[in-house]
C-alpha cells in the first residue's frame, strides 16, 4: 500500500464558516441532536464545578500513588516522553508496551503514567524494561491532569531536555513503523508539532501525540501545563487543554504544525473516488457529495468540522500512511460510520502491531 510522503503543514489560519453542524459523535446534524448534546454537556459541567471548587479548597493527598525508576533510566536525556495509560482492568497490554518501546527506540526517556486503580505486578515489571520512570496516579483530570502532575518531575530529572512529547494510549497501533513519523516531526525544527489537525472548535492539534521541540517551546509547554486548571469535567479539560493549547503556543510565537493537516487530508479524500463514496455514506449532510462539481465538493469539505480520526479514518491510513487507528472508533464507532468493522483489512501484514495484538489490547480495556 503506497501513500503520500509524511510532511508537516501549518494549522488552518482561520476557523472556517461553520454553516452546518457535523459532529464526530453524531450521525445527523439535526437540531434535536445538537440540543441533546448541549444538555448533556451542561449537566456534566454543572455536576463537576462544585467538585472542582471543593478540590481547590481541599486538595487532599498527592495524586501520585506510586513512583519508581524504570530500567531504561536515560540520564542526561535530551528527549522525554510523558505517556499516559488507562485500562479499567489495570492491564498493560503488549500493544502499550510496544508503543512505549517504539518511543524509547527513537531516543525518548519515557515516563509511563498509569491511571488504573490497580495494575498487575507482572505487567508493571514488564513495563519497567522500556521506561525510564513509572508512575501510578489517581484517575482525575484525564491526560492533561497526568501530564501536568508528572511534567515537573520530568523537568527535575532531565533539565536539559530539548524535546518533550505528550502521548497516550487512546490510539491503536502503530500499524506502521514510527521512525519515519518521528523523523518527520523532528524535521519541523523548533515549535509544537502533532499528528492530526481538527477544526472542531477551531483549528487545533489532537492531543494523543504532541511534540514540543526547542528550549523555548519545551519551556512554554511546562508553563501551559502548570497554569492549566484541571477539572472533573471532561468537556472543560478538553476546552482548556486540547482546544486551547495550539492557539496558546502560536500566540507565544511558536511554529505549530500537523503531520496530517485537515486541508491536506480533505484533498486526499476528494481526489479518490473510493474515499469520496465512503465519506458521502458517513453522514446525511454529505450524501450529495458525488453529485457536486469538484469546486463545490472542496468548498463543502473545507468548512465541515469533521473529526479526522473518525469520519476520515480510512483515508488517513490508506492515502496518508497514518500509523494508528483511534481506539474509540474501533471500540464503539459512536458515529455509526460505515466500514469500521473492517479495520483489520487496513493493517499491513508487517505492521509493528498486528490485529491479534490490537484485539488483545481491546479485550484488556474492560475489567
Amino acid at each position: 500500500m503506497s501513500f503520500e510522503p509524511y510532511r508537516l503543514t501549518a494549522l488552518t489560519e482561520q476557523p472556517p464558516g461553520l454553516r452546518r453542524a457535523i459532529h464526530g459523535y453524531s450521525t445527523a446534524g439535526t437540531w434535536s441532536r445538537l440540543a441533546r448534546r448541549v444538555l448533556e454537556v451542561g449537566l456534566e459541567v454543572g455536576r463537576s464545578l462544585p467538585r472542582d471548587a471543593w478540590r481547590r479548597m481541599n486538595p487532599g493527598p498527592s495524586p501520585l500513588l506510586r513512583l519508581e525508576p524504570g530500567e531504561d533510566a536515560r540520564p542526561g536525556a535530551r528527549s522525554v516522553a510523558l505517556y499516559v495509560h488507562y485500562a479499567a482492568s489495570g492491564r498493560i497490554s503488549e500493544m502499550v508496551r510496544r508503543q512505549v518501546a517504539a518511543l524509547a527506540a527513537e531516543g525518548f526517556a519515557v515516563v509511563f503514567i498509569t491511571m488504573a486503580a490497580a495494575v498487575p505486578e507482572e505487567d508493571w515489571q514488564a513495563m519497567r524494561v522500556h521506561a525510564a520512570l513509572l508512575a501510578q496516579r489517581r484517575n482525575f483530570g484525564l491526560d492533561f491532569g497526568a501530564w501536568r502532575d508528572l511534567a515537573p518531575e520530568a523537568a527535575r530529572r532531565w533539565p536539559e531536555a530539548a524535546e518533550l512529547m505528550l502521548a497516550n494510549d487512546s490510539v491503536l497501533g502503530p500499524i506502521r513503523p514510527m521512525r519515519p513519523v518521528i523523523e518527520a516531526l523532528r524535521g519541523g525544527g523548533e515549535g509544537l508539532f502533532g499528528m492530526t489537525e481538527s477544526i472542531q472548535g477551531g483549528p487545533h492539534l489532537q492531543s494523543y501525540l504532541l511534540l514540543a521541540r526547542g528550549a523555548a517551546a519545551v519551556g512554554d509547554l511546562h508553563r501551559f501545563l502548570a497554569a492549566m486548571r484541571i477539572s472533573h469535567s471532561k468537556w472543560l479539560v478538553v476546552q482548556r487543554g486540547e482546544l486551547r493549547f495550539a492557539r496558546w503556543m502560536r500566540g507565544r510565537g511558536h511554529r505549530v504544525a500537523a503531520l496530517f493537516g485537515y486541508g491536506r487530508l480533505a484533498g486526499a479524500v476528494l481526489a479518490d473516488p473510493v474515499e469520496r463514496a465512503l465519506l458521502a455514506a458517513s453522514h446525511p449532510l454529505l450524501r450529495g457529495l458525488e453529485a457536486m462539481a469538484p469546486e463545490a465538493r472542496a468548498a463543502l469539505l473545507a468548512e465541515q468540522p469533521l473529526n479526522p480520526t473518525h469520519h476520515l479514518w480510512a483515508a488517513l491510513v490508506r492515502r496518508l500512511g497514518f500509523p494508528f487507528l483511534k481506539t474509540e472508533l474501533v471500540r464503539r464507532n459512536p458515529g455509526r460510520l460505515p466500514g469500521v468493522e473492517e479495520w483489520a483489512d487496513l493493517v499491513p501484514a508487517e505492521a509493528p502491531c498486528t490485529p491479534v495484538v490490537i484485539r488483545d489490547h481491546l479485550r484488556g480495556l474492560v475489567s
